[in-house]
Parts: C-alpha cells; structure tokens; sequence
C-alpha cells in the first residue's frame, strides 16, 4: 500500500499497521475511536484522550521533544505526526527509518481528508468514512449560528491569539464569527495597546495551550469592557480528530447561541 501525505512524503505499507505511535494528541483519541486500541503502542504525555491513553501506551515525550531511544526500542510499523505540532527536524530524523505519516490541518476538508487517510492505512475504512458522515452532518448544523467578533487568547504571557491560518480560525468563520485578528497571520503576540483597538464583541480565553481560569477573567474584562469574557474549550475549537463529532454540540451550548442541534 501507498500513501502520499500532506507535506507530499511516500508512505509504503506492506500491510495495515500494527505498532503504531501517535505524536498528536487529536489523532491518538482518533486512533482509539477507530479501535486501534491495540495496535497504538506510543503516545505523547499530551494525549489525554481517551484516559487510560498514557496507562496503556508508551510515552515517547512530548509533541516537540520526542525520546527517540524510546521509540527505537517500540520498533514502529506507522507514526502519525503533524507539521504545526509537531517539530520539524524531529520528524526528518524519524522519516529516515520508518513510515512517517503527516498532517497539514487548516479546515474542516483537510482534518476529514486526515481521517480518512488513517482510515486507509490502518484497515478502518469502512469506520472512518461512518465518522466523516456523521461529523459533517453535525457541522452542517452549525454553520453561521453566530454573528459577532470575537478575539481568540491562547497564551496570558506573552498575550497571543490565534489570527488567520489555522484551524481556529477556520472554526470561528464556520461558526459565522469574524476574527478580530483576522487581518493577523498564525499566532502573534500582542501588546495591550495593539489589544485596545481590536474591539471584539466577544474574548474567548480558551483551556489549551495555556490554561486559563476563572482567576484571568477579571483582566481581560478591563482590557475589553464592551466585550463578554468567556473561558472555552481549547480542544473542541481546535482538535481535527474524532472530537469533532463532539464539537457542534458544545458550539451550540455556548452563550451566545439559541440553537440546539439534533441529537
């Protein structure tokens, strides 16, 4: 079997993979929803999903360090990496002795061609186009159900939002919400002043890559007065697996939504 990835790498398959290490925390809880559970022999300390993920698997490190004597030792068939999460220079070492398989995730299109793809390599075909069916219908539901500004925080020091070109991004657009740091590229970093005149209607201060809490609340409040300051779920705005199926019905239980989507 032959697969082209999407950084255009060759992956070839003599059969479907059974010692697999995952490097993306979105793509292990994939991999488990397409009853890989026993094939998945490493994992990243990220990969939080499902619970038992770091229990049952080998942790080779983190999405940017990898303990390559570790995954020597696992002898992978397959490794599943991205190119915005994961590092470059590591993946290039691990793509000289095995079969290396990379994302590139800006939309919606790409993270169901991302599933679709596993699907593939690892004999679940037939589950993952079920799942792409069902999440596109549960989007499909969602589309524009909101019409406002919003301004994204994905880290308090130094402040940085997510801008244009990244799969946040894509998720506000979808939801109908214009990104105050749209006219911006990636993640920047911010000063309060540049902040001041972006003038969203809504700040979501969302759970990943920074944490934030109750306790952040009260800054960003005097740093937008006109805006609401909401705390979101970093992983349903900006994970590209399986959590997408969950996603639309945490968007429509949001504040700002009346919608209700079907079950």
């Amino acid at each position: 079997m032959i697969f082209t990835d999407d950084i255009n790498n060759t992956i070839r398959l003599d059969r479907p993979p059974r010692r697999i290490i995952s490097l993306v925390p979105s793509l292990t809880e994939l991999l488990f929803d397409l009853g890989l559970e026993k094939e998945i022999i490493g994992v990243t300390k990220f990969c939080v999903h499902p619970k038992n993920a770091r229990q049952k698997c080998s942790i080779i490190g983190g999405t940017k360090k990898f303990d390559f004597e570790k995954i020597e030792r696992l002898n992978p068939d397959l490794i599943i990496a991205n190119k915005e999460e994961n590092y470059k220079e590591g993946i290039e070492r691990l793509n000289k002795d095995y079969p290396v398989y990379v994302s590139d995730i800006f939309n919606l299109g790409d993270a169901l061609k991302t599933i679709d793809a596993i699907g593939r390599m690892t004999d679940r075909l037939n589950d993952s186009i079920d799942l792409i069916n069902r999440i596109k219908i549960k989007f499909d539901q969602v589309k524009n159900i909101f019409r406002s500004r919003a301004l994204y925080f994905i880290w308090q020091d130094p402040l940085m939002v997510a801008a244009s070109e990244n799969f946040i991004d894509y998720t506000l657009s979808w939801l109908g919400m214009e990104n105050a740091a749209g006219h911006l590229k990636r993640y920047p970093e911010l000063t309060e002043a540049e902040l001041a005149g972006l003038s969203p209607d809504y700040v979501l201060l969302s759970s990943e890559p920074y944490p934030f809490k109750h306790k952040h609340l009260e800054r960003f409040r005097q740093l937008f007065p006109k805006a609401e300051v909401l705390l979101v779920d970093g992983e349903m705005f900006s994970w590209y697996g399986s959590r997408l199926l969950k996603a639309p019905k945490y968007f429509a239980s949001l504040p700002f939504s009346t919608f209700s989507p079907s079950e």
